[in-house]
């Protein structure tokens, strides 16, 4: 789903399915009473999601294998 947002004096949160979006976002632009400020979602793709999910299970077969170091969460928790 993705995520419309419309501000002006009150801000509206639609989903939308990804087959529609256009559509939508076309529709709204129509209106004169409308404006559409679209901002760019900065997460990844479903794809991108999936494919760093590869790679991680990868890396934990390698560490478990102890062909690659990993860190403790001691250290992954300071960096946050």
């Amino acid at each position: 789903m993705s995520t419309v947002i419309l501000d002006r004096q009150k801000r509206v949160v639609l989903n939308v399915s990804p087959r529609k979006y256009d559509f939508l976002m076309e529709l709204l632009r129509n209106f004169d009473f409308v404006q559409v400020d679209q901002e760019e979602y900065e997460g990844d793709t479903r794809e991108a999601i999936i494919t760093n999910l590869k790679q991680a299970a990868k890396d934990i077969k390698l560490i478990k294998e102890g062909k690659l170091e990993g860190r403790n969460a001691e250290e992954l928790l300071n960096e946050l």
